[in-house]
């Protein structure tokens, strides 16, 4: 029986709507060679985030936090960036680099976070507060960046809000949880858009707390987009970045770690010697994965490499009006030496 010849033009065209899906890949190939084939064949860089599979951080050409891959991002010269992480990464990424192409493994990578803001229910929100300046976790949409006046990340976020005179007001959007942890440490009075992560806020205090009784020896390290509750039997909260440095140089051998487990494939490496836990869930899952972060495979970065597509396109009006607001990050994060 002979197999029926792919037409790939038709393949590509449902790229936009379903993804990589069905189309095949040889067998034989060797994925990671390939890719780096493609990589210098293309002028192409490969940027990922901590919470992707391993095997695609392995492949990654860098690896970070939402502020480090913003970062490297605006200082590339290469030709195709392709971002391994969800839409608003890639987003952020195509609003620095205009005349680059942009391309994100699974258009339906996205973010639970970014999507419990939509940018004209915001508009009205602001419309309520006159006078507030408005901030907005880097964990947002175009949509929001352009109705923002400063983005920031969660390793930067304090150092943004305490730079700003004391008798500003200000909104802070969207994840309130982070909101709230930023209030409590600066001592602010932000009003915050009601928007969380999934990933975050289903960490199971009860089992935690168990988990810490049973290992009375580990720190309990955590992203402060966790609920309060959590926090505050945290040893130490921090960003992504500031999880894997403190892992890393402290003394501890034994860590539980509430964020997203991808973390531990970058964190083992750094720390070889220590244990890490992932924090449980409520539901009956030993650990907490993104499933937006974790539609990005292998077999799709290679097919969106080979093809250049799915890519990342924006409106130039909307593109402007966002990158203020990132630029006044960068501007700040340059002062405040972050």
């Amino acid at each position: 029986m002979m197999n029926t010849p792919i037409d790939f033009d038709e393949k590509l065209s449902q790229v936009g709507r379903r993804g990589f899906l069905d189309v095949p890949i040889d067998p034989t190939l060797d994925l990671f060679d390939e890719i780096e084939r493609l990589k210098k064949e293309k002028n192409a860089v490969v940027l990922a985030h901590y919470y992707q599979e391993p095997d695609i951080q392995d492949v990654a050409d860098y690896i970070g936090d939402s502020l480090g891959l913003a970062q490297y991002a605006e200082k590339t010269d290469a030709d195709i960036i392709v971002f391994a992480g969800v839409h608003f990464m890639a987003e952020t990424a195509k609003i620095l680099n205009p005349t680059k192409k942009v391309l994100l493994p699974d258009l339906n990578a996205g973010c639970s976070l970014s999507d419990s803001c939509p940018p004209p229910v915001f508009a009205e929100f602001k419309k309520q507060h006159p006078g507030h300046i408005v901030i907005s976790y880097v964990n947002c949409s175009a949509g929001i960046k352009a109705l923002s006046d400063i983005i920031c990340t969660s390793s930067n976020a304090k150092l943004i809000v305490d730079s700003l005179p004391a008798d500003q007001k200000i909104i802070f959007a969207p994840d309130k949880n982070l909101g709230a942890y930023i209030n409590k440490v600066t001592g602010r009075n932000m009003v915050l858009w009601d928007g969380a992560c999934m990933v975050h806020e289903i960490f199971s205090l009860e089992k935690i707390i168990k988990l810490k009784e049973s290992h009375p020896d580990a720190k309990l390290v955590a992203h402060p987009e966790c609920e309060e509750p959590l926090l505050k039997i945290a040893d130490f909260v921090g960003s992504t970045t500031q999880i894997l440095k403190f892992v890393e140089t402290d003394p501890a051998q034994k860590f539980i770690v509430a964020t997203e487990t991808g973390i531990l494939h970058q964190m083992q490496k750094n720390a070889p010697g220590k244990t890490l836990i992932p924090a449980p869930p409520e539901n009956n899952c030993a650990c907490n994965d993104c499933p937006h972060m974790k539609l990005n495979t292998l077999e799709k970065l290679y097919l969106c490499m080979k093809y250049e597509t799915p890519e990342i396109l924006m409106d130039e009006t909307l593109r402007l009006q966002a990158k203020r607001s990132i630029d006044k990050m960068m501007e700040l994060s340059a002062q405040l030496g972050i």
